[in-house]
This record gives structure tokens, C-alpha cells and sequence, in this order.
């Protein structure tokens, strides 16, 4: 605000997933993951819509936009995820909510999801490095991944990068509570 004079755009991005069985998740590990990928968002929204409505409204467009980063994860579950995928599945309704109440307090601020497949990030390569063992190497788990996506590959940064940009942009500009799926096809199954 100080440098440019208004927040336009806001992408909450923030996220750890450490894959660990239910059972073996000790209430630090799940406060951990929640404050970063759900009181992170929450903590951003906040800021975000108050910056927002401190600028002029511009026509079709509002004031901005903030673009929450949730996952398939928080569609599907997936096993060893729990603290990831509810944090995620936080992160959707969250993003609803919020929209919700800024439209029906004609704030005209956007807020809306992106729901990412697997995509070949260093949290995924980080991942797959932890679950190789001497019986499934790294390029085989990769392979595994890359398999649960009927397009046939996992998703570049570039990929998700475009949806942010569209929820960005005015082509979007009657989009709020809505969610964008990028995953594939991963979840059509």
C-alpha cells in the first residue's frame, strides 16, 4: 500500500504437507500444517479484503481479487494426508465463506480457489524423495503419480500459474466463491 497505493491482487500460496499415517500425526504436527495452510489464508484474506476496500472500485472489476491455493486433496482424500487434506478442504470453504460475505456486504472484493493436481514442484520432488525405498525408486513413484492423471502428466508451475493469472485478470470478473480445478482429470475419476 505504501509503495503503490492499493492492493489489486492477493494470492494466498503458502502450504507444507508432510505425509504421515492418522495414527502417527501428533496434535503439533496437525497445529503445524493448519497455521500455515489455513490460518495463513485466513490471516490474508483479512488483511487483504481491508487493503482492497480501502481503494476505489474499479467497473466489472471491484476493488481486487485474492486467489486462494487449496488442492485436489481438498476434493479427494487421499491416505496419509489427513492434517494436509483438511487443511486444504479449510481452505475451500474458507474461500467460499469469505465471498459470501464480501458480496453480500458489497465489499466487491473476489475471492476465489485453485485446485491443483499433482504438480512437479519441489514440495511434490521433495515428496517422492521421502517415499523411495529399495523397492519403488523415485523415477517409479514419479511414474505412479504422473499415472493418476488421465492426461497423461503432472501439472508445470506454468499450468497453475495461468488459472491465478485468469482469476486475476477482468476475464474473471464475475467469478467469487468459485473453485479452479487444474489437476488433469485427476479428480473426474
Amino acid at each position: 500500500m505504501s509503495e503503490f497505493g492499493r492492493v489489486d491482487v492477493l494470492v494466498n500460496n503458502a502450504g507444507v504437507g508432510p505425509s504421515k499415517p492418522l495414527l502417527e500425526t501428533s496434535l503439533e504436527d496437525w497445529h503445524a500444517v493448519m497455521r500455515v495452510n489455513l490460518d495463513g489464508v485466513f490471516l490474508g484474506i483479512r488483511i487483504g479484503v481491508e487493503a482492497m476496500r480501502a481503494t476505489p472500485s474499479r467497473p466489472r472489476r471491484g476493488p481486487g481479487s485474492i486467489i486462494n491455493l487449496s488442492s485436489i486433496l481438498g476434493l479427494v482424500g487421499m491416505a496419509e494426508t489427513a492434517a494436509y487434506s483438511a487443511s486444504k478442504r479449510g481452505v475451500r470453504l474458507l474461500t467460499k465463506s469469505a465471498a459470501l460475505e464480501c458480496a453480500e456486504k458489497g465489499y466487491e472484493v473476489r475471492i476465489n480457489s485453485v485446485h491443483p493436481g499433482f504438480t512437479w514442484t519441489p514440495m511434490v520432488q521433495s515428496a517422492v524423495k521421502r517415499m523411495a525405498t529399495a523397492e519403488a525408486d523415485a523415477d517409479a513413484i514419479r511414474d505412479s503419480l504422473t499415472a493418476l492423471h488421465p492426461l497423461g502428466r503432472m501439472g508445470t508451475a506454468e499450468d497453475i500459474a495461468a488459472a491465478i493469472v485468469f482469476l486475476a485478470s477482468d476475464e474473471s470478473s464475475f467469478m467469487t466463491g468459485a473453485e479452479l480445478v487444474i489437476d488433469g482429470g485427476y479428480s473426474a475419476r
